[in-house]
């Protein structure tokens, strides 16, 4: 083994998508779909259907011998299209017919997209639950925002999470609009159907016998627009799990330590450091976002080949199409363990946002002045002033003159309570939760 993908990376089920023998199973169900559409249309007999059907089986066709095979003749499809032809007699000659590899290829390639993106939707439902749970918790949970890493006016951890599943439910369209798009082909070396009788009503029988949309019009190949849509789209993805998780590295930051990722009892932080709770899940999640940014360039160079098509997709899709599908598996998981075992320091909360001493609420006081009657720029003005005379910004504002030409002491006492200045968080987190 060589890539982490093979071991470290991805759940068993996303793995199995991409496992060489099931890339081959599904390779020889592509060519028994052909066949078993030529015989449906009468171009061949139903016995050679019925053979090469029956033999179309790793297992029967032995991985080894297209292997073996693959090295003599230096063409992966059609080693394995001669090793089931000697498998199938006299009905061997029938494998194969009027198709390209691509039709293989790519259509198997539909197959797995199929099977990939809906393990993938169903991983993103489970995370749309436990981030509009977590918003409901803590819709009037009050935070301090942060601009440019500085405390800004007061949120809420609601606002927050409510933010994330938005963004998340934007993911899910993008992809499910992927998956709407996501097609195989049956249409010959230049996409014209020569080599098949009846060529729309071939593609049409082999899609519905894979359960699969035909594309419209290819040349050789699927469009590769499609195949950038779909490692975009999981970039897209990607960049929001890198987003939650950095905003989890942040916030279990020492200094901040207002929510930290669970830890197990036994779990272990630092081989040299005891006391160590590190976010390794948030910060791996971090990490392999990297690749995943990198892989949509190839994919964007994919799409231009020379004419009818070229080799040079070929490479670059053996690599990107699984590794992208099995990083962003192996993130939105680790993502959903961290968001469903967040750890909360309410304490750590409060302190955060007391920290300023009142600061943080100056936006607050200069929208009541600039009510009462003070000028907008003046009042801003006065604010600034005042945040930056003395740490005691509290008391600085109730005992200075001109705020109290406008404003009585409870008056401000009322506009330094962070949990007054929330304007409409908590209708926006019920109106994202609504959708």
């Amino acid at each position: 083994m060589i890539h982490p993908i093979d071991y470290r990376y991805g759940s068993k089920e996303m793995r199995a998508v991409f496992e060489e023998d099931s890339r081959i199973q599904l390779l020889l169900d592509v060519e028994a779909a052909i066949a078993q559409a030529h015989a449906d249309l009468g171009h061949v007999p139903i016995e050679a259907a019925k053979e090469i059907t029956a033999k179309a089986k790793l297992g029967i066709v032995k991985k080894e011998a297209i292997l073996e095979e693959e090295k003599k003749i230096n063409h992966d499809i059609m080693a394995m299209v001669k090793v089931l032809a000697a498998q199938c007699g006299k009905w061997g000659r029938f494998v194969h017919f009027g198709a390209t590899s691509n039709d293989i290829n790519d259509t198997a390639s539909a197959l797995q997209f199929r099977d990939a993106l809906d393990i993938l939707l169903a991983d993103i439902e489970i995370l749309d639950t436990i981030l509009a749970r977590q918003a409901r918790e803590h819709i009037g949970t009050v935070c301090v925002g942060r601009t440019h890493a500085q405390h800004a006016i007061p949120t809420t951890y609601g606002m927050k999470f409510a933010l994330f599943l938005d963004e998340l439910k934007r993911s899910e369209e993008r992809l499910k609009v992927s998956h709407k798009r996501n097609c195989g082909k049956i249409a010959g070396a230049v996409g014209t159907m020569a080599s098949y009788d009846d060529g729309l009503k071939m593609a049409e029988r082999v899609g519905e016998v894979l359960s699969i949309k035909m594309a419209d019009i290819t040349n050789q190949v699927v469009p590769r627009d499609i195949y950038a849509e779909i490692i975009l789209n999981i970039a897209l993805l990607g960049s929001l799990l890198d987003k939650m998780a950095t905003e989890v590295r942040n916030l279990q930051r020492t200094e901040i330590s207002e929510v930290a990722e669970g830890f197990k009892k036994d779990q272990v932080g630092s081989s040299t450091m005891p006391h160590k709770k590190n976010p390794i899940n948030s910060e791996k999640t971090c990490g392999l976002a990297r690749i995943l940014y990198g892989n949509v360039i190839p994919a964007l160079l994919n799409n231009n080949l020379w004419h009818e098509r070229d080799l040079t997709n070929s490479a670059p899709e053996r690599a990107i199409i699984p590794e992208s599908f099995i990083l962003i598996d192996e993130m939105i998981k680790s993502i959903i363990n961290v968001y469903d075992n967040l750890v909360f320091f309410p304490e750590n909360i409060k302190r955060n946002l007391q920290m300023s001493k009142g600061k943080n609420m100056a936006e607050a006081i200069m929208i009541a002045l600039t009510k009462k009657g003070a000028s907008r720029q003046d009042a801003h003005e006065m604010l600034r002033t005042l945040s930056q005379d003395g740490d005691d910004f509290v008391e600085t504002v109730r005992s200075n003159k001109d705020v109290g030409k406008y404003l009585t002491g409870e008056e401000i006492n009322t506009l330094l309570k962070p949990e007054k200045y929330l304007g409409e968080a908590k209708r926006i987190v019920e109106r994202v939760l609504n959708k």
